[in-house]
């Protein structure tokens, strides 16, 4: 497996996504963002990292709620100004 910074990985075991900062012989230095926001920062053997599987499903979700979201602001406002008007 070839890794390069600002690969996304996870542990094998499974765990929150892993984003690579370094890659040096047989390890590798992620970080990632706790619960709570705290930034962690460790070094792991390349043995136990596999690369992450993005769901493409979510980030076109997300985009759609936002756009819902923006129609309705849309609506919204043509609603208040044919009030004013």
């Amino acid at each position: 497996m070839e890794l390069k910074p600002g690969d996304v990985v996870i542990l094998k075991s499974g765990g929150h996504p892993l984003t690579v900062a370094e890659v040096n012989d047989d390890t590798v230095e992620c970080l990632w963002m706790g619960g709570e926001g705290d930034l962690f920062r460790e070094t792991l053997p390349k043995a136990v990292l596999e690369p992450a599987e993005i769901d493409d499903a979510e980030d076109e979700q997300d985009e759609d709620e936002s756009k819902n979201d923006e129609d309705e602001d849309d609506d919204h406002k043509k609603k208040k100004s044919k009030k004013v008007a």
